[in-house]
């Protein structure tokens, strides 16, 4: 459905299939949304993040309580590679790294990249931050895509290294002992833009 009217969005507001299927914008419109990306992955790197065209006014730290780190969600091109993904945990939480969006649209071209809706879903979870709760998109991969014993490739690991200045000084040391197998480094944008 276009949510071209806030009496659209009151037909659909209660039911969570529909506002799936929302335009990004109709949120900003209809809903008063605030517009923040949880990286939890390779987007914590910012390098990553302005390449691949979404552009943020702010990052900060933040957290997602209930849930683990977990890379279990399998390549869809290379066999026994694993990428980020965030599974239920009652003790767990998850690091990474709020963004504020500048154009909500932008998310729609990160689908792309996170191949959603078929290899992963875009939620609207609750984090942490030091200035409070705040809701934020999340991709969760789906379960069709999730497989265990599989490792992350060095270079994607490398990615979200890359976002130390928003993890706590144990996340990070959890993160440098994650086993992964070794990769070509991809070079320049592309290196930036995909993952080998």
């Amino acid at each position: 459905p276009h949510c071209s009217s806030c009496s659209v969005a009151k037909t659909v507001r209660g039911c969570p299939f529909l506002l799936k299927l929302l335009p990004v914008s109709c949120f900003a419109k209809c809903f008063k949304m605030s517009f923040y990306y949880f990286a939890y992955g390779s987007n914590m790197n910012p390098a990553r993040m302005q390449a691949r065209g979404l552009v943020f006014s702010a990052a900060e730290s933040a957290r997602l309580p209930g849930y683990r780190l977990a890379f279990n969600k399998r390549s869809h091109c290379t066999p026994g590679v694993a990428y980020a993904n965030v599974v239920h945990s009652s003790y767990g939480v998850v690091e990474g790294v709020l963004y504020a969006l500048v154009n909500p649209d932008a998310l729609n071209i990160m689908d792309g990249f996170e191949g959603t809706p078929v290899r992963y879903s875009r939620e609207c979870m609750t984090v942490q931050t030091a200035t409070g709760a705040k809701s934020a998109w999340i991709y969760v991969a789906n379960p069709a895509y999730v497989e265990a014993g599989l490792l992350p490739e060095s270079n994607y690991l490398n990615h979200l290294l890359a976002g130390a200045a928003h993890l706590s000084p144990q996340y990070l040391v959890m993160l440098q002992a994650q086993a992964c197998r070794p990769a070509v480094q991809l070079l320049g944008d592309k290196g930036l833009l995909y993952n080998a």
